[in-house]
């Protein structure tokens, strides 16, 4: 049976990669790629205070010739320090007519791994490194309930 309409059969891919660059920085790189976009995110943190020193994004194929011109608020996300607020910063960048979900959707899943990359840090044992995330994580989503002593 033919789908009716370009919807009927669709597949989205939402990939991210974190790596820590030899000047003590997380570079957080994401792709959303689907039918009609193919769109490419690149937002670099220090390691120490988890501060955005740079973040861009290209759209390489796009459904409306007016969707790159939204890549100038990415600036905006530079000087910003991942934690807390993170969810009202990009509702107030990338929310409304003139911003734009699929960021704010890759930004919300791409910039809390720069929080486990720093908690991660140090450890070489994977179930000790979990351990240490979950510590320092405790209370930021139900997977790190914060337990009462």
């Amino acid at each position: 049976m033919a789908a009716a309409n370009a919807m009927d059969d669709f597949k989205r891919d939402l990939s991210y990669r974190v790596q820590r660059d030899d000047e003590n920085q997380i570079v957080l790189t994401a792709r959303l790629k689907d039918r009609f976009h193919d769109i490419r995110m690149e937002v670099v943190a220090d390691f120490e205070s988890l501060t955005i020193t740079a973040a861009r994004v290209n759209f390489v194929r796009h459904p409306s010739e007016d969707c790159p011109a939204v890549a100038r608020r990415m600036e905006r996300l530079v000087g910003f320090v991942i934690g807390r607020g993170l969810n009202r910063k990009l509702q107030e960048t990338f929310g409304g007519g003139e911003g734009c979900g699929n960021l704010r959707v890759m930004l919300l899943g791409l910039l809390p791994l720069a929080m486990n990359v720093k908690a991660a840090a140090g450890f070489s044992d994977e179930q000790q490194m979990l351990d240490s995330i979950r510590e320092r994580l405790a209370g930021s989503c139900a997977g790190y309930v914060k337990r009462s002593e």
